[in-house]
């Protein structure tokens, strides 16, 4: 079922069009989907606590650390997912009332995000057991302890609704070495 929700909204083929636009058609793109690291915001501790997660993690750093500045890093996820359609006790509409909460909720954990701080940034998603129901948690965690050191910058936040009920948040956001 996951596979099927993945395969329109968050195909990599929507950011392969724009790769192969900057970069030429011959670049090479391993795809990665990053599970939600379910038993850490359930559970507690570290993601990296279940050994799966760990390998994975590692993994992604060798590859980082033998590819240097021949790797660039594109995260294609959603932030905030509530309302109706995503089974909230309340209708959301985009900047209004409760979503207002919602966004100074995205952007502190933005700002663990731009600080490079995973540790910060994950104990934010922990918190109400990840009740934004960011997909991006686990991705963003990944990056962050994988990612070779940068510097973050919100370039863009929105909210939108998705329907009348139910509202997704989402954001431009770029990192830079240095």
């Amino acid at each position: 079922m996951e596979d099927y929700c993945h395969s329109f909204e968050h195909s990599v083929e929507l950011q392969v069009i724009f790769l192969q636009h900057m970069l030429g058609p011959g670049v090479k793109i391993l795809p990665v989907l990053v599970g939600p690291f379910a038993r850490s915001i359930y559970q507690g501790g570290e993601p990296e606590d279940d050994d799966n997660v760990k390998a994975f993690i590692e993994a992604l750093g060798e590859l980082r650390e033998r590819e240097g500045d021949r790797l660039f890093w594109v995260l294609g996820v959603d932030m905030a997912h509530m309302g109706a359609r995503y089974h909230d006790r309340f209708a959301a509409l985009a900047g209004e009332g409760q979503m207002q909460e919602v966004d100074a909720r995205d952007q502190a954990r933005i700002e663990r995000l731009n600080a490079l701080d995973a540790g910060g940034f994950w104990e934010l998603v922990r918190q109400r057991q990840d009740d934004l129901k960011w997909c991006g948690s686990a991705p963003f965690y990944t990056f962050l302890k994988t990612a070779p050191k940068a510097r973050g910058e919100l370039l863009k936040y929105e909210q939108w609704n998705i329907d009348e009920n139910s509202v997704v948040s989402f954001a431009g956001m770029g990192f830079r070495k240095g």
